[in-house]
Parts: structure tokens; C-alpha cells; sequence
């Protein structure tokens, strides 16, 4: 990738809805090789999918959770059983394997405390091989970037 494709990366994680037109302006190329470099991001895997952004509170799920799992093992048969089954659950919207104190940090929506407490009883709990789960609630966000940085020159 060069950094003319990084601007277009940039441009359409500002807004995924430009036309092809308005894109090549910003860039700074004619639209037939915008639109070639775009189908060549698209080709390459760089541009994934294209997305809404929907306000969690106005969709009904204004609590977020980052949720900390330890496991009780590290085989691979623990780790296949609980990435399986945390795949199945439509509320955690991310799931990342971390090091440190927790094996997972799970980012999850809810529509109140009462749900989540009936997510975290039948659905998180019956997952085998869980030795911990440690909740941490969001009071509110402070910053919520959907652009990568810029690369510098090294």
C-alpha cells in the first residue's frame, strides 16, 4: 500500500458512503484509477466490508461491558470450546486473546444490568472451561476513533 491508498482507506473509514466521484477528489486522482485502486483494496482484503454505524443508546443497548476471562487450561481443547462458543453469542461484539492477568477481553452490549445478568448466567457460565470472568462497566466514552492513524515515514 502506498499512501495514496492509505488516503482512500482514510477517506472511506470517514465515511464508507462517498461516491466514487467524490472520492477521487479528496485524493487527488481522476475516478477510473480510484476506483481501480479501491477494487485492488477490495481484491487484496484491505477494504473488508463496508458498514453502518448505529448509535448503541438509540438501538437499545446502552450498556457496555468489557469482560476479562480467564481460563481454567490452556489446551486446545479448552481454548476450540470457549472460542466456539463465545462466537455463537450475538452481545459480544469483540473478542480479543490477550496476554497478562486475563486470557480474553471480551467487549459486550446489553440493554440493562438485569440482561447482562441473565447473559453472564446463561450464556457466558455454561461455556466449559471458564476459571474466572471479571466485569468492568462503561460510565461513558470518552473517544471513539474509526480511522486508523496516519503512517509516518520511519
Amino acid at each position: 500500500m502506498d499512501a495514496i491508498d492509505r488516503n482512500i482507506v482514510r477517506a472511506l473509514q470517514q465515511n464508507a458512503r462517498l461516491t466514487n466521484q467524490e472520492l477521487a477528489e479528496i485524493v487527488g486522482l481522476s475516478p477510473s484509477p480510484c476506483l481501480r485502486r479501491v477494487r485492488n483494496l477490495e481484491r487484496q482484503g484491505v477494504l473488508i466490508a463496508y458498514t453502518a454505524i448505529v448509535d448503541q443508546d438509540k438501538y437499545g443497548l446502552p450498556l457496555t461491558v468489557f469482560v476479562h476471562i480467564r481460563l481454567e487450561r490452556h489446551s486446545d481443547e479448552c481454548i476450540k470450546s470457549f472460542e466456539s462458543g463465545i462466537a455463537k453469542l450475538d452481545e459480544v461484539m469483540e473478542c480479543y486473546l490477550m496476554t497478562g492477568s486475563s486470557d480474553y477481553l471480551l467487549h459486550v452490549v446489553s440493554r440493562d444490568l438485569k440482561s447482562y445478568e441473565i447473559f453472564v448466567r446463561d450464556k457466558i457460565s455454561t461455556i466449559p472451561g471458564i476459571a474466572g470472568i471479571d466485569s468492568s462497566f462503561v460510565f461513558g466514552r470518552v473517544k471513539r476513533s474509526l480511522t486508523f492513524p496516519a503512517l509516518y515515514p520511519s
